[in-house]
């Protein structure tokens, strides 16, 4: 979701990470006891994981579809289905996959939602802010890694064990929110590569979404890029980094804004959406 207010609603990447969650991780008062063997698994660094020439790596210019509500249709013509981890089935995913389609496990890790069968491991002290326009969701003090990593990473397991392909986590930018913490933009660097280093330990690729500010620093540690609205907004030019490396840029604007396919750049999968996000997609 587009979370930066405007509608409401790479130095070597494992020794940067022990570097950065090692400095940040007793910030965040989690006061982990390096003789507390329960302690250390829960602030375990992941690994860098699967090789690159190991995951599914989405090509530009890739067609996709984005359903997050609504009964799922897997009669789309798309070459990737970006779908909810929860609510889509193991058989629903492998019917894609026999259809010749890639698919890719949506999930917050950024927020804290009620509806979820997971939200009561999410301690009252990790929920702040209302996240604007999305009243069931609240933003997540990421600098608790001992308590958010491991629910990360079971989700991520639920993505693995029923045959996706990928993983987009979203509400990466909290940082850059009115999210009730203190969150620097090194805290939200710390979080988003652990987040990338759990999907590659489970042979997943990985999505940035949004947060056009690290995109520079970040492009080595994710896969492909989501973006919601850049050509609204005339930061697409922003994927630059992305597009040169190779990598899918996956991206939708939101019903209201016609005629964007002429500003989208080259090797873009664009979409128009509605912000529900249903079924209903109209492509560049």
């Amino acid at each position: 979701m587009k979370t930066s207010g405007t509608w409401p609603l790479r130095v070597p990447v494992v020794g940067l990470l022990l570097a950065v969650l090692v400095g940040c991780a007793p910030e965040a008062g989690t006061g982990a006891d390096a003789d507390d063997p329960a302690a250390a698994e829960a602030t375990r660094i992941p690994t860098a994981g699967a090789a690159a020439s190991d995951r599914w790596l989405p090509q530009p210019g890739s067609s996709w579809q984005w359903q997050l509500s609504g009964t799922l249709d897997l009669t789309v013509d798309a070459e990737i289905f970006d779908v909810d981890y929860e609510r889509t089935s193991a058989e629903e995913v492998e019917q894609l996959h026999r259809g010749g389609a890639h698919v890719i496990c949506y999930l917050s890790a950024g927020s804290w939602e009620d509806y979820r069968p997971d939200a009561a491991r999410f301690p009252d002290s990790v929920r702040g802010e209302v996240l604007d326009g999305w009243p069931d969701e609240q933003w997540l003090d990421i600098r608790r890694l001992d308590e958010l990593l491991p629910i990360m990473a079971a989700r991520m397991d639920t993505c693995a064990e029923k045959g996706f392909d990928a993983v987009e986590p979203d509400n990466m930018d909290g940082y850059a929110n009115h999210s009730g913490f203190p969150l620097s933009y090194d805290d939200q660097l710390a979080y988003n590569r652990a987040l990338a280093a759990l999907a590659h330990e489970r042979g997943l690729s990985v999505a940035l979404k949004n947060d056009l500010d690290q995109i520079p620093v970040l492009v080595d540690d994710f896969d492909f890029a989501l973006n919601e609205e850049c050509a609204r907004y005339d930061e697409c030019a922003r994927y630059a980094p992305f597009i040169q490396d190779g990598k899918a840029v996956l991206h939708v604007e939101y019903e209201g804004y016609p005629d964007f396919c002429a500003r989208v750049p080259e090797g873009f999968s664009s979409l128009s959406k509605p912000l529900e996000l249903d079924a209903e997609r109209s492509a560049c």
